[in-house]
């Protein structure tokens, strides 16, 4: 298959934009469950008191953002249908610097809702981006074939791979054609959490920045792929900050850069995610960007994702 565009000659690993969704009909999802070993069970909690908490945690998250001059796209979730994972975008969609929007195939049927060609609109018609082409890679759905965006992939956008964990939520044959069209090398791997279970999503156990890299190696099983994505991201000139399963699964693994106009490169997170890293890690971190971090409790604990999976970034080019 031909790729859908040529792609710029130049690319940049980090952007001050994001889109976010407010949540309102926000709950563990017991249609993730099954493969969310982050996520609590359904149910343990009542659904109003989840909705509170993420609403809160929400705005929070937003204040801190914007306090650090990243600008966010607020977008509001629909009550119905009812999409209880809404709050994390990046699943269902990606913005390229070529112009081009990709949409995806959800594994869960109520995920698949979340995908609302209205937003996408609207961040182009009212916040000045410019839209080329949009490729709809959904109708994998139909064949039981998934590939949850940048939940699935974490995305070296300047040297152009595109990291993968396999997963229920992350096919093959689906990422090499994501691969193809969009001109990134995939690099495909196993990993699994200290119970052996495999990690769901790659944004929960790896980060890619300008000049870093957070992983969780010890996470990926075999030693031969192991240090095939360690030796890539060393390569690729990134320092390469290494965290514990303990610490993945407090999120320290889900962040994302940022680069707000005119400051420091950003290191968004959660609270925990930041408690859970030690002395020496926050070192190397800070030698790169300067962390910004926010109490996301609830959301995490009840849908198993955290501050990276609630960021679509905007590479989009901005309109003339």
């Amino acid at each position: 298959m031909p790729r859908t565009t040529p792609a710029p000659r130049t690319h940049v690993q980090t952007t001050g934009t994001v889109l976010m969704i407010r949540p309102a009909a926000f709950r563990s999802n017991p249609q993730t469950a099954g493969s969310n070993a982050f996520q609590r069970t359904p149910g343990l909690v009542p659904p109003s008191l989840e909705q509170a908490a993420a609403e809160s945690e929400f705005d929070g998250l937003v204040a801190a953002l914007r306090d650090a001059g990243v600008e966010v796209i607020v977008e509001a979730d629909l009550l119905e249908p009812a999409t209880p994972d809404a709050v994390f975008p990046n699943n269902w969609v990606s913005f390229h610097d070529n112009g081009i929007v990709v949409l995806y195939p959800m594994m869960a049927p109520n995920r698949r809702r979340e995908r609302r060609v209205d937003v996408v609109e609207r961040v182009a018609r009212e916040h000045g981006f410019r839209i080329n082409e949009v490729v709809d890679l959904s109708f994998h759905e139909a064949e039981g074939r998934f590939l949850e965006s940048t939940g699935s992939m974490v995305l070296d956008r300047v040297n152009r791979i595109a990291y993968a964990c396999l997963s229920p939520r992350t096919d093959l044959d689906v990422l090499a054609e994501f691969a193809q069209r969009m001109d990134y090398e995939p690099l495909a791997f196993a990993a699994s959490d200290g119970a052996g279970v495999p990690v769901y999503h790659t944004n929960v156990m790896m980060s890619v920045g300008e000049r870093f890299a957070v992983i969780c190696a010890e996470a990926i099983d075999d030693p031969v792929q192991r240090t095939a994505v360690t030796g890539k991201l060393v390569a690729t000139g990134h320092e390469v900050v290494e965290i514990d399963r303990e610490q993945m699964a407090s999120f320290a693994g889900n962040m994302l850069a940022l680069s707000p106009p005119g400051r420091r490169q950003l290191l968004a997170m959660s609270a925990r995610a930041r408690a859970s890293l030690r002395p020496e890690q926050l070192e190397a971190l800070d030698r790169h960007a300067d962390i910004v971090a926010a109490p996301i409790d609830g959301i995490e604990s009840s849908a198993g994702g955290s501050v990276r999976c609630m960021l679509a970034e905007l590479h989009l080019p901005r309109a003339s």
